[in-house]
Protein backbone atom coordinates (compact mmCIF):
# COMPACT_ATOMS: atom_id res chain seq x y z
CA UNK A 1 0.00 0.00 0.00
CA UNK A 2 2.80 2.43 0.82
CA UNK A 3 4.46 1.80 -2.53
CA UNK A 4 1.22 2.58 -4.37
CA UNK A 5 0.64 5.83 -2.51
CA UNK A 6 4.26 6.90 -2.99
CA UNK A 7 4.05 6.09 -6.70
CA UNK A 8 0.83 8.08 -7.08
CA UNK A 9 2.32 11.05 -5.24
CA UNK A 10 5.46 10.95 -7.39
CA UNK A 11 3.35 10.77 -10.54
CA UNK A 12 1.19 13.68 -9.41
CA UNK A 13 4.28 15.76 -8.65
CA UNK A 14 5.77 15.03 -12.07
CA UNK A 15 2.52 15.91 -13.84
CA UNK A 16 2.24 19.17 -11.91
CA UNK A 17 5.83 20.16 -12.67
CA UNK A 18 5.30 21.88 -16.02
CA UNK A 19 6.16 25.34 -17.18
CA UNK A 20 3.92 28.00 -18.65
CA UNK A 21 3.31 29.47 -22.08
CA UNK A 22 3.52 33.23 -21.58
CA UNK A 23 2.78 36.17 -23.88
CA UNK A 24 4.49 39.41 -22.80
CA UNK A 25 3.29 42.64 -24.34
CA UNK A 26 6.27 45.00 -24.28
CA UNK A 27 4.81 46.92 -27.22
CA UNK A 28 2.76 50.10 -27.10
CA UNK A 29 -0.38 48.47 -28.54
CA UNK A 30 -3.10 46.31 -27.05
CA UNK A 31 -2.88 42.65 -28.06
CA UNK A 32 -5.70 40.12 -28.36
CA UNK A 33 -4.87 36.50 -27.54
CA UNK A 34 -6.70 33.17 -27.91
CA UNK A 35 -5.57 29.72 -26.84
CA UNK A 36 -6.67 27.29 -29.53
CA UNK A 37 -6.63 23.49 -29.63
CA UNK A 38 -9.65 21.36 -30.52
CA UNK A 39 -11.67 24.28 -29.17
CA UNK A 40 -11.17 28.04 -29.21
CA UNK A 41 -10.67 29.69 -25.84
CA UNK A 42 -11.99 33.16 -24.97
CA UNK A 43 -10.35 36.32 -26.24
CA UNK A 44 -7.83 37.71 -23.74
CA UNK A 45 -6.92 41.39 -23.88
CA UNK A 46 -3.33 42.29 -23.03
CA UNK A 47 -2.63 45.97 -22.47
CA UNK A 48 0.88 47.34 -23.05
CA UNK A 49 3.10 46.01 -20.26
CA UNK A 50 0.70 43.13 -19.54
CA UNK A 51 1.03 39.37 -19.82
CA UNK A 52 -1.05 36.29 -20.59
CA UNK A 53 -0.08 32.92 -19.14
CA UNK A 54 -1.31 29.34 -19.28
CA UNK A 55 0.16 26.13 -17.91
CA UNK A 56 1.71 24.03 -20.65
CA UNK A 57 -0.77 21.32 -21.50
CA UNK A 58 -1.68 18.85 -24.22
CA UNK A 59 -4.97 18.61 -26.09
CA UNK A 60 -6.18 14.98 -26.20
CA UNK A 61 -7.56 15.42 -29.74
CA UNK A 62 -5.02 17.62 -31.52
CA UNK A 63 -1.95 17.26 -29.30
CA UNK A 64 -0.65 20.78 -29.79
CA UNK A 65 -1.76 24.17 -28.60
CA UNK A 66 -1.75 27.35 -30.67
CA UNK A 67 -1.74 30.77 -29.08
CA UNK A 68 -3.05 33.19 -31.69
CA UNK A 69 -2.21 36.86 -31.31
CA UNK A 70 -3.72 39.79 -33.20
CA UNK A 71 -3.60 43.56 -32.85
CA UNK A 72 -7.30 43.82 -33.64
CA UNK A 73 -10.20 43.16 -31.31
CA UNK A 74 -11.98 39.97 -32.47
CA UNK A 75 -9.20 39.62 -35.08
CA UNK A 76 -9.40 35.84 -34.95
CA UNK A 77 -12.82 36.09 -36.60
CA UNK A 78 -12.14 38.93 -39.06
CA UNK A 79 -9.17 37.64 -41.05
CA UNK A 80 -6.72 40.01 -39.34
CA UNK A 81 -3.02 39.08 -39.47
CA UNK A 82 -2.25 36.50 -36.77
CA UNK A 83 0.98 35.72 -35.00
CA UNK A 84 1.03 32.01 -34.20
CA UNK A 85 2.93 30.93 -31.08
CA UNK A 86 2.47 27.15 -30.94
CA UNK A 87 3.68 24.44 -28.60
CA UNK A 88 3.35 20.72 -28.13
CA UNK A 89 3.95 19.13 -24.75
CA UNK A 90 5.62 15.75 -25.25
CA UNK A 91 6.42 14.20 -21.87
CA UNK A 92 9.61 15.76 -20.53
CA UNK A 93 9.93 18.08 -23.54
CA UNK A 94 7.98 20.91 -25.07
CA UNK A 95 8.38 21.79 -28.75
CA UNK A 96 7.61 25.40 -29.73
CA UNK A 97 7.55 27.48 -32.88
CA UNK A 98 6.52 30.78 -34.37
CA UNK A 99 4.71 31.55 -37.59
CA UNK A 100 2.16 33.97 -39.02
CA UNK A 101 -0.99 33.74 -41.14
CA UNK A 102 -2.99 36.35 -43.09
CA UNK A 103 0.03 38.68 -42.94
CA UNK A 104 2.59 39.48 -40.27
CA UNK A 105 1.04 41.61 -37.51
CA UNK A 106 4.40 42.57 -36.00
CA UNK A 107 6.07 43.65 -39.25
CA UNK A 108 8.63 46.27 -38.19
CA UNK A 109 8.63 45.18 -34.53
CA UNK A 110 10.88 42.60 -32.90
CA UNK A 111 9.27 39.42 -31.54
CA UNK A 112 11.00 36.55 -29.74
CA UNK A 113 10.21 33.21 -28.14
CA UNK A 114 12.57 32.25 -25.34
CA UNK A 115 13.00 29.56 -22.72
CA UNK A 116 15.61 28.89 -20.06
CA UNK A 117 17.08 25.75 -21.64
CA UNK A 118 15.96 25.97 -25.28
CA UNK A 119 17.04 27.99 -28.28
CA UNK A 120 15.59 31.44 -28.95
CA UNK A 121 13.37 32.22 -31.90
CA UNK A 122 14.11 35.81 -32.91
CA UNK A 123 12.28 37.78 -35.59
CA UNK A 124 14.16 41.12 -35.32
CA UNK A 125 11.92 42.80 -37.91
CA UNK A 126 8.69 40.98 -37.01
CA UNK A 127 8.92 38.82 -40.12
CA UNK A 128 10.11 35.27 -40.54
CA UNK A 129 13.88 35.42 -41.17
CA UNK A 130 13.76 32.00 -42.86
CA UNK A 131 14.76 28.53 -41.80
CA UNK A 132 13.13 26.24 -39.28
CA UNK A 133 11.50 28.01 -36.37
CA UNK A 134 10.88 24.83 -34.33
CA UNK A 135 12.77 24.60 -31.04
CA UNK A 136 12.62 22.30 -28.00
CA UNK A 137 13.18 22.65 -24.26
CA UNK A 138 12.33 20.82 -21.06
CA UNK A 139 8.66 20.76 -20.08
CA UNK A 140 9.45 22.47 -16.77
CA UNK A 141 10.62 25.63 -18.56
CA UNK A 142 8.42 28.61 -19.25
CA UNK A 143 8.20 29.36 -22.97
CA UNK A 144 7.82 33.10 -23.46
CA UNK A 145 6.63 35.03 -26.54
CA UNK A 146 7.56 38.72 -26.28
CA UNK A 147 6.38 41.54 -28.55
CA UNK A 148 8.55 44.66 -28.42
CA UNK A 149 7.79 48.30 -29.23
Amino acid sequence: MRFTIATILALAASVAAVGNAIVKNNSNQTLYVWSVNSTIGPQNIIAPGGTYSEALHRDPKTGGITIKITKVKDGLYTGAPEQIFAYSLDGAQVWYDLSAVFGEPFNGQRVTVTSKNGATIDWPKGTNPGGSQVKVTTSTDDVVFTAYA
